[in-house]
């Protein structure tokens, strides 16, 4: 039996500092106070002058939204174009039949990039969304019906991991040490710096020495825990973001430390109302959001952005253009015939991709009290079903699912006496030359059959509105490359300095955010993506004399 003393998850923040004990019960929080802004960068609430200079931002998914909020807050006049109906891009909302299902990201572990982006304008976030942690994180249930509820408390965590393999508590201990080096270095230290030259790539080798990157995760999970079962709870992580467990850096253990400092929410009204907040918040600071507004490509003069070009021939014109539209799209498809030195067509076609994703949207006629709010329902194989997606790219027979039921936290989302889900499978993307218009049916069918014999019992009997989003959809719809749901892949050869960087290495005054650039994918990713470019764009009164001064 160990000692008690190795019982504890370490009393360390972000930084390595030490913390005192949280109270008992209570979760090991951060113990920093939540993000606060510069106050000489705190924005009045109203537009910019009309001869500041213009930024237009291609894409309103959380990305460019942030992005938006902090360049109204430098002094720019921003416009937004978004080419659905509504904001959020893929965190967009679908609504029928009385139930409300967010499209995309559910889940929030980052909640002080959100509290930052209010902060600037002066505002706070909690009076404009009403977030609510999440206890347990989520559920993962094994194919043998057992599960591991993930637990932010550390000693739950460590009860919960006894019950599973008693001889792995110690593994955990050690993982999460492990787990915040990578948090310290490779989220604090390097995630917002731009990567823009190869000195910053060499500066951050002895980092990336220091994390061992060229392992993965799931390699550095094994090397912790002897239960097969603990490896792939503590190594699925990088599936959220696009990724294998197998192939990318275990850099991303970082991602259990942010839970675990930060804890897992979810917003009351869906994500959706974390997007409407932002959009409300833009206008407010005087920004304007175009819906319906579909861009057909980059104005470029001398090889500088200049503006856009929208599908009706209309030209928006702009000093700064910033894409939150997939990089490899923007690359291939919005500069289509520009030259380009580095991200040519023939390397974007080279890139591996993330995989594709099959969600399936549903509501029931009935509730499911004992089903969590995120449950990841895994499946009879791990290595073999993740090399049948990323590296053989066949749609396998069995699956493993993130089954989202929200109404376990705001029953509003569907109607009384009803819960709202939807189930995600990772797939491979378009490159697999499935057919989705033949396929969706009989694979949406093996899903239901799944559940309904395991943790919705008669399933097909209470579902009674539904809804697909096949690869091929996020293609037409999102316009993801090869319907890839992440972008790139997040192998350590296509992140940081790899990755297609956030200031444009082709055409100058053109700027990428969102998933596909760097850092990543995942709320968190994308906040920190708009963090990167506000440290990277000058503020709207430099780019304002300096155009004067051309002009002289």
């Amino acid at each position: 039996m160990l000692q008690s003393a190795s019982d504890a998850l370490p009393l360390t923040g972000p930084t390595g500092t030490p913390r005192s004990p949280p109270p008992s019960g209570a979760p090991l929080g951060d113990a920093r106070q939540p993000a606060q802004a510069d106050a000489s960068r705190a924005a009045p609430m109203r537009a910019a002058p009309s001869d500041a200079p213009r930024v237009v931002v291609i894409g309103s998914g959380f990305g460019g939204l942030a992005c938006a909020i902090r360049m109204l807050c430098k002094g720019y006049r921003v416009t937004v174009l978004e080419r659905l109906d509504q904001p959020g891009g893929r965190a967009s909302v679908f609504r029928q039949d009385g139930f409300t299902f967010d499209a995309g990201p559910t889940i929030v572990t980052a909640p002080f990039l959100l509290e930052e982006l209010w902060a600037l304008a002066g505002r706070r976030f909690a009076d404009d969304v009403d977030l609510r942690p999440m206890n347990p994180c989520y559920r993962i249930r094994f194919h043998d019906g057992s599960h591991f509820d993930y637990q932010r408390d550390p000693q739950a965590m460590i009860e919960e991991v006894r019950r599973v393999s008693p001889d792995d508590v110690e593994g955990l201990r050690s993982f999460m040490l492990e787990a915040d080096r990578c948090f310290r270095i490779g989220y604090e230290g390097l995630g917002t710096v731009a990567f823009e030259s190869l000195s910053d790539l060499f500066a951050a080798l002895p980092a990336m020495v220091r994390m061992r990157a060229w392992r993965s995760i799931y390699s550095m999970a094994s090397r912790h825990f002897k239960s097969e079962k603990l490896r792939q709870v503590f190594s699925f992580h990088p599936l959220l973001i696009g990724g294998n467990p197998m192939t990318v850096t275990g850099v991303y253990s970082l991602i259990p430390s942010l839970e675990r400092i930060h804890g897992v929410h979810s917003a009351m009204g869906g994500t959706g109302a974390i997007v409407a907040a932002m959009a409300r918040l833009i206008r407010d600071l005087g920004g304007e959001i175009r819906l319906g507004a579909d861009v057909e490509r980059i104005r470029v003069v001398n090889r500088r952005a200049r503006g856009v070009v929208l599908s009706g021939g209309e030209r928006v014109d702009a000093d700064i253009v910033v894409s939150n539209a997939d990089s490899a799209w923007t690359y291939r498809h919005l500069l289509k015939g520009e030259p380009r030195r580095v991200w040519s067509d023939r390397k974007v076609d080279r890139a591996a991709y993330s995989m594709g994703l099959f969600v399936w949207y549903f509501g029931t006629r009935r509730r499911y009290p004992d089903v969590p709010h995120h449950m990841i329902l895994l499946g009879p194989r791990y290595r073999d079903l993740l090399n049948d997606i990323f590296q053989r790219k066949i749609l396998a027979d069995d699956f493993s699912l993130y089954l989202h039921r929200p109404t376990a936290t705001d029953p509003s989302l569907a109607p009384e006496g009803c819960d709202t889900f939807y189930v995600l499978s990772p797939v491979p993307h378009l490159e697999a030359g499935i057919d989705w218009a033949s396929r969706a049916e009989p694979y949406r069918k093996l899903i239901q059959t799944m559940l309904g014999e395991s943790v919705l019992p008669q399933l097909a009997d209470a579902i009674c509105t539904e809804r697909l989003l096949t690869p091929a959809d996020f293609e037409s719809r999102y316009l993801a490359y090869r319907g890839a749901a992440f972008g790139m892949e997040p192998r350590l050869l296509q992140s940081a300095w790899f990755r297609p960087h956030n200031r444009s290495e082709d055409i100058d005054g053109l700027y990428l955010v969102g998933a596909s650039t760097h850092p990543g994918a995942g709320i968190p990713g994308v906040l920190t993506s708009a963090k990167v470019l506000d440290s990277i764009i000058p503020p709207a009164h430099s780019v304002r004399e300096a155009r004067a001064e051309a002009l002289r």
